[in-house]
């Protein structure tokens, strides 16, 4: 019922979801923190911090996204979600920082965490949201072949297990009186969404380079190109690329010499339509040469 009311949302609502949500894990997480005075807590809560940055360049891309071709974009604006990817991986690369930082402090200078019953409840409300909206995007972005939701999707759920192993540690603490697990744990934080950070980044820079076409649909479109084989024709330069939730795809259709123009045109109209229905949304453009003679 969830799923199905949601396919009236459109990709923007998504991102106002991620704000919402970043909010209200940001007062739980801060209350988790300010009940139990935990590192590792507030390591948490700084996270849902970068999660709020994070989700509103995310609408901001979005909706640059949604902006026509116009003269001087005239392929449309589909790469302003690489953006999106790119900053939320460098405010990630931040809070790593802050709270790689904090943690070594308290471990040099260890502090006794108090009311660690109430301070994981609100924690684990937080974690619960935050799954629940994770999923939510993971599902939009497959939807709309979107990486700035699919970068927020797994910036969360990373949020989700490292609010888990850091709730693990506050209760360790509790039953143990081991007051270094606490900021251990939150150097094991600092390091794990690090590395979330790098990945985000290295897909920025893919997008941003143009990069091709995953095989899945590189296998669609050659299987596509192959079936017209049988009539005589042959296909060369075949190059893709992803921009955003756009795809595009260049090919040179080499017909025999023989044939009219209105032949060749049409031959090409169906190869096009083929590769469409294929894979929808892709935007594919042709060239019509002659093949060589002694394969004509």
């Amino acid at each position: 019922m969830i799923g199905h009311s949601m396919e009236r949302f459109e990709q923007h609502h998504f991102a106002w979801l991620s704000i919402g949500a970043a909010i209200a894990t940001i007062v739980l997480k801060t209350v988790a923190w300010w009940l139990t005075g935990s590192v590792g807590l507030l390591s948490d809560a700084l996270e849902s911090f970068v999660n709020l940055a994070g989700a509103g360049f995310a609408l901001w891309m979005i909706l640059v996204t949604r902006e026509p071709p116009d003269h001087g974009h005239p392929f449309g604006h589909g790469k302003a979600e690489y953006f999106s990817s790119g900053f939320e991986g460098l405010l990630i690369l931040g809070a790593a920082a802050a709270i790689l930082w904090t943690a070594l402090q308290r471990f040099l200078t260890p502090q006794p965490i108090e009311s660690a019953g109430w301070g994981l409840v609100w924690s684990g409300v937080a974690t619960l949201i935050n799954f629940i909206v994770a999923r939510l995007l993971a599902r939009a972005g497959e939807r709309f072949h979107s990486i700035a939701l699919r970068a927020d999707s797994r910036h969360l759920m990373t949020d989700v297990w490292t609010s888990c192993g850091v709730m693990a540690g506050v209760a360790l603490v509790a039953w143990t009186g081991w007051l270094r697990i606490d900021p251990l744990l939150a150097f094991a934080v600092g390091l794990h969404i690090t590395w979330e950070a790098w990945k985000l980044l290295r897909e920025s820079v893919d997008g941003l380079m143009d990069r091709s076409l995953d095989g899945p649909a590189l296998e669609v479109a050659r299987d596509v190109l192959e079936s017209f084989k049988a009539r005589g024709v042959a296909f060369k330069d075949l190059r893709t690329r992803q921009a955003g939730a756009s795809a595009f795809l260049q090919v040179v259709v080499l017909v025999p010499g023989g044939w009219s123009v209105r032949e060749g045109h049409g031959l090409v109209d169906e190869v096009e339509a083929a590769l469409q229905a294929s894979l929808p949304g892709l935007e594919v453009t042709t060239h019509l040469e002659p093949l060589p003679e002694s394969l004509d």
